[in-house]
């Protein structure tokens, strides 16, 4: 009996050290969600000027181009060589947070007019579940530990997937991540992120100036109007890259929630179990002092 109870106890403590391990996850993801969610607002003004200030290059440019052949929505050809990039996890407890994107991925691949012929997966994880599925090689890109690290990944996002542009390997870019909703909620999502098509050119061309007085940009528009595209792609990465990180966050505090509930539950078992043969022993050991004393008391009589 001591040992069962020296047993039950031990699970106890067990489980009360995981259950302090998992509130201290719980709160740093719920402090990371945060700090990820003000990077992602933070970048509305940001993206706000980059917007105006192509709108006032391509203002200025006129029919200046710099999407490339411009071409009929059908008529691209079916062979396009496509580049993915997924914002996946490096680290589990995250629920089914690369499973999602992942499968999500999956499916638009099917969708798209033309081959995965790359494909680069922010996270260990997701990459091991893209690997599994054969579409294309997959290339390995870190998960950033804090928002300070994400403008490295983006710059070596910029750098490879232009590379392989350059060489030909791929045509067009497309992004996957998951997109955080209210709670711990979130959506896969995907945008293509090059070429910069004459539609989207004359969208941006077609939106008015907010002020009276028209801009002009000094020295040209051509030369700024490449640096301010630069831009754009950097905040369109970086926003991806910032919601995946709090989608992911979400989910883990999910996740951590979850189980805090469940340690509950089995701490409370545990407990009762513990009260129970705790008890059962105490009336085990008086159940023997009694019958010694009867014992005692029936011989004395006896004699």
């Amino acid at each position: 009996m001591s040992g069962t109870l020296e047993s039950l106890r031990r699970k106890i403590d067990g489980a009360g050290d995981l259950q302090g391990v998992v509130r201290s996850m719980k709160a740093l993801a719920a402090s990371s969600i945060g700090q990820y969610e003000k990077a992602v607002q933070s970048l509305d003004g940001y993206y706000r000027t980059v917007e105006l200030a192509l709108v006032a290059c391509l203002h200025q440019a006129g029919s200046a181009s710099f999407a490339g052949p411009k071409r009929a929505p059908r008529e691209r050809p079916h062979e396009d060589k496509i580049g993915a990039i997924v914002f996946g996890s490096d680290q589990g407890l995250v629920g089914r947070f690369n499973e999602v994107i992942v499968e999500f991925a999956q499916h638009e691949f099917k969708t798209l007019p033309g081959k995965i012929t790359r494909i680069w997966a922010v996270g260990d994880r997701a990459r091991a579940l893209l690997a599994d599925s054969g579409v294309a090689p997959v290339d390995l890109l870190s998960v950033p530990a804090s928002v300070n690290a994400i403008t490295p990944l983006i710059g070596e996002i910029l750098i490879v997937s232009q590379a392989a542009l350059d060489r030909g390997e791929i045509a067009e870019v497309y992004v996957f991540h998951n997109h955080p909703k209210f709670g711990a909620l979130y959506d896969p999502v995907s945008e293509r992120l090059v070429p910069l098509d004459h539609a989207w050119q004359n969208n941006l061309a077609a939106t008015p100036w907010p002020a009276k007085n028209l801009p002009e940009v000094i020295e040209g528009a051509q030369s700024a109007l490449q640096a301010f595209v630069r831009g754009y792609l950097f905040v369109l990465l970086f926003r991806a890259c910032a919601e995946s990180l709090a989608s992911e966050n979400a989910s883990r505090l999910a996740a951590m929630q979850r189980a805090e509930k469940n340690i509950e539950d089995m701490l409370e078992d545990l407990n009762r179990t513990f009260r129970r043969v705790r008890q059962e022993s105490i009336d085990e050991e008086l159940f023997d002092v009694i019958s010694g004393f009867e014992a005692l008391t029936g011989n004395q009589r006896h004699t």
